[in-house]
């Protein structure tokens, strides 16, 4: 009998939580006995060396979204895939057409990641419509419809105006990692350079999303003596970032580690771990740190942290002054 074959279509290999998530489950998927690839509009990433060492890349030499449902239709046609995942607007709602311009029996399945309603709040009224409208006539070719979590569903189901037992929630999988070896352990201890007692970490990319502005303000009120604050993680925000951290007298508390394919030794050495954001789809750094053992302190921001803390039980959740 044929392998049944898997395509997963991404933008690129970024660093982030869903990147990390897909990894996680085409591991378990090959693990199973199913054939799977990754369809990239752009061949880039932090994570892709690790997604290519595992598997077959597929570079789609995607440059405009607008190619995008000629050049995914010519990929289903020749390449085949039985089932072809697709994750993240705009592709979940390309990605049905697609399929429907290939004229192939290809199952597609779309993930929705994020809070969309905040992430393209401020995109624009014909952005708004153009999302809206798109969900509701693409989604209803997909052959499953899944959110990362209770409230990306709810609000996929406001925007696209379809009904709620057409969805489903998947939570994403984090990697259970390894045991870090006493010598990464010792690295990060170094790192931290203060005792144990006051070390605040946030693990994530440097974007508004993440509202890390809020965190650097909050963390400069609090004024612990012997406290840091550590962001592990890079992106575009990182240079205003330490900008502020001057200008709140605060720079001496601050590191910046850059961004770890495995950021268990941080997770392992924190004293807290802080997520700061306006929207999540889920919020998997939550979860890798009560992993840990780390406790949690989150802003309530729709749609993942009280989910997964249980509304405060596992982890204090804090009211975000935009909400």
């Amino acid at each position: 009998m044929k392998k049944k074959f898997i395509s997963i279509l991404l933008p690129n290999f970024d660093g982030g939580g869903a990147e990390r998530a897909y990894l996680e489950i085409a591991n378990e998927f090959k693990h199973k006995g199913y054939r799977v690839e990754f369809a990239l509009l752009q061949n880039n990433g932090e994570l892709i060396n690790e997604a290519k060492s595992g598997f077959k890349i597929f570079d789609l030499h995607c440059q405009r979204l607008r190619n995008l449902p000629k050049i995914l239709s010519n990929y289903i046609r020749n390449q085949q895939p039985d089932i072809l995942i697709a994750s993240m607007w705009p592709l979940t709602v390309i990605a049905p057409i697609s399929r429907f311009l290939s004229r192939q029996k290809c199952k597609v399945l779309i993930c929705e990641q994020n809070y969309l309603s905040a992430q393209y709040k401020n995109k624009g009224i014909a952005n708004w419509i153009l999302m809206r409208a798109s969900m509701a006539i693409s989604y209803r070719f997909a052959y499953v419809r899944l959110g990362v979590s209770a409230g990306v569903v709810n609000d996929i189901v406001k925007l696209s105006g379809l009904s709620k037992k057409m969805f489903e929630i998947i939570h994403n999988p984090i990697p259970i990692r390894p045991i870090p070896r006493k010598d990464t352990i010792k690295l990060v201890e170094s790192l931290w350079s203060v005792p144990v007692g006051a070390r605040i970490l946030t693990v994530g990319s440097f974007k508004k999303q993440k509202n890390h502005t809020l965190l650097l303000k909050a963390f400069a009120k609090i004024n612990i003596p012997n406290s840091k604050l550590m962001f592990v993680g890079n992106g575009e925000e990182r240079n205003s970032l330490s900008l502020l951290s001057k200008k709140l007298g605060i720079n001496d508390k601050i590191i910046f580690a850059g961004f770890h394919l495995d950021p268990t030794p941080f997770y392992m050495t924190a004293d807290l771990f802080v997520l700061s954001s306006d929207y999540e789809g889920f919020g998997n750094v939550i979860i890798e740190s009560l992993y840990c053992g780390t406790p949690v302190v989150s802003t309530d921001c729709p749609s993942g942290p009280a989910e997964i803390l249980d509304n405060g039980r596992f982890g204090t959740l804090v009211r975000n002054h935009h909400h």
